[in-house]
């Protein structure tokens, strides 16, 4: 299987562990990823918040060099994922709207890639592929699954059940873990707002991972590195807020299969998050 291979601006820097174990997983998994030549940005949040053409204008170029590759497209962020998904749909019902976006970007793109969040991409393996390859079963570690918004809103783009996705839950359940039933699975962290408004990110957060605390998890699972910088590298100042103590490790779903079938923490970037992931590793074995 080859994709095109969209990192995206936050995976070469604040969820660059999202990247690592991306990359290591699908090689393990012969997911070939292809990294597509002369990337940009694709908006994110700033972009389609500034200006809806520009929003979509970022996206389409990216989806015109994949359709030069002649392959279907994934992004391991879920805010790239969204973004590139949602121009993609456009692009495809609004011939208006393509026309212009084409003749801002120099690029002749009308739909027909196909995005998928690799979360989808990883899924849609036969399960043999990954449990014939299980080395280190997480039977002993029980984990609270966070999908927050990106991936499941909207519904044009949405990769499982708005209100309880379960398609992180079965894969890590695939490899032995226990995953918690819990409350906060889709509620949102805040995102990027911790830029403007760390105080609204904080109280959201705090909300997010005392539900995780009740629910017994031993750490929490994402596939969006937003979540994943807000849970973790926010717990220290919650704490100091709110009085709490959570020393909750939030990891990468890639990171914990990665884990299962034998590829090594550092190969992994355990060895990177603000919250000690020593507790897990022992858990494991």
């Amino acid at each position: 299987m080859r994709y095109a291979y969209f990192p995206g601006c936050c995976d070469h820097t604040s969820g660059r562990e999202y990247d690592i174990s991306t990359r290591a997983l699908c090689h393990a998994l012969d997911v070939e990823l292809v990294e597509i030549p002369g990337w940009s940005c694709c908006g994110s949040t700033p972009g389609h918040s500034t200006s809806h053409l520009l929003g979509i204008a970022l996206a389409a170029r990216n989806l015109a060099l994949v359709a030069e590759m002649g392959l279907d497209c994934t992004a391991s962020c879920a805010a790239c994922y969204q973004r590139l998904a949602m121009a993609n749909v456009e692009m495809q019902n609004d011939p208006r709207l393509c026309e212009k976006i084409n003749w801002i970007t120099g690029k002749t793109y009308h739909g027909g890639v196909k995005v998928k969040s690799i979360v989808e991409i990883i899924a849609e393996l036969n399960p043999e592929q990954i449990i014939s390859r299980l080395v280190k079963p997480l039977e002993n570690l029980k984990i609270a699954v966070y999908y927050g918004c990106l991936m499941v809103r909207p519904k044009a783009v949405q990769v499982d059940d708005p209100e309880n996705p379960l398609v992180m839950d079965h894969l890590l359940e695939a490899v032995g873990a226990k995953t918690v039933d819990w409350g906060s699975k889709t509620e949102c962290c805040g995102a990027s707002l911790a830029i403007s408004n760390d105080d609204v990110v904080l109280k959201l957060t705090s909300k997010i991972l005392a539900d995780a605390a009740r629910a017994g998890a031993d750490c929490i699972a994402t596939g969006c590195p937003l979540c994943h910088f807000n849970l973790d590298m926010r717990q220290k100042k919650i704490n100091q807020v709110f009085g709490t103590d959570y020393q909750l490790p939030v990891f990468y779903f890639t990171q914990l299969i990665g884990l299962a079938i034998g590829l090594t923490p550092d190969n992994l970037s355990f060895n990177t998050h603000f919250i000690d992931t020593s507790k897990v590793l022992e858990l494991v074995g």
